[in-house]
């Protein structure tokens, strides 16, 4: 997945990489560990759900979606250029895509109503709601967390990356203890490097429990995860690289995995 990340923005001299990069490893453990779905039928009912809030996120969703056989390779360069179907921000009409992302602050919510709905249908279906530490400013965020505990969700998942960056830097609103807030409001919480495969999965397993209450997991991830020089930019929200860069990014990513 990382690999295709880096195809996908190559050329492109911009993008949200770093946060592409840092959430493969959640990805990875959702769609080929936990996650319920057919590639060849993206609209099955009895599908579990996953919003993808921070719909800039997309560059990694789609090369998890085509890995898990919804989308074609060759489509991927497509991401980011004028008629493409893969814009730098997630449109629905991508197979396996649930929601339009983006407007920060609206995933679990519209999570809440899924959840729900899932549970009048008595399909079974479980609802993965990913969003970001920046969007614990919103208080559209919190209602909806309150209204998960009063509807008492336990097929509803809360999936927070912590990455400690927003747009313009740093995330400086004051929301630690992240896991602390969650717990308080009547979540089942658990904490875990967002990085560590074996981590996610084993979280994510323990989400399963059927016990009245809606599940949270936050993920501390790091930007531009697998390679060092991406790791250590301090403004990574919106990476931009120069076209000669590419190559030795991706050779460093290579040499950081296989070295």
């Amino acid at each position: 997945m990382r690999r295709l990340m880096m195809r996908m923005a190559s050329g492109k001299g911009e993008g949200y990489i770093a946060q592409g990069l840092a959430i493969a490893d959640f990805l990875s453990a959702m769609y080929f560990h936990e996650l319920r779905y057919d590639p060849a039928d993206p609209h099955w009912l009895g599908r579990d759900r996953f919003v993808l809030s921070t719909g800039h996120y997309s560059i990694a969703f789609y090369a998890c979606l085509a890995e898990a056989g919804m989308l074609q390779v060759e489509e991927l360069p497509t991401y980011g250029l004028n008629g493409s179907r893969l814009p730098m921000s997630t449109f629905e009409n991508v197979p396996g895509i649930e929601v339009c992302g983006g407007s920060l602050g609206q995933g679990l919510g519209q999570s809440v109503g899924m959840a729900l709905a899932a549970r009048l249908d008595r399909n079974g279906a479980r609802v993965f709601s990913e969003l970001s530490d920046g969007e614990l400013q919103e208080g559209s965020t919190w209602e909806a967390a309150m209204s998960a505990t009063t509807f008492k969700l336990d097929n509803l998942v809360a999936l927070i990356d912590c990455n400690g960056i927003q747009a313009d830097g740093a995330v400086h609103v004051a929301i630690e203890p992240v896991a602390e807030k969650w717990r308080s409001f009547g979540w089942d919480t658990r904490e875990v490097d967002g990085n560590d495969l074996a981590a996610l999965t084993a979280a994510l397993a323990a989400s399963r429990e059927p016990d009245g209450a809606p599940k949270a997991i936050v993920m501390r991830t790091v930007p531009g995860k697998g390679i060092p020089t991406l790791e250590k930019r301090e403004r990574a929200h919106f990476v931009r690289v120069g076209n000669d860069e590419w190559d030795d990014l991706t050779a460093e990513m290579e040499a950081h995995y296989h070295g």
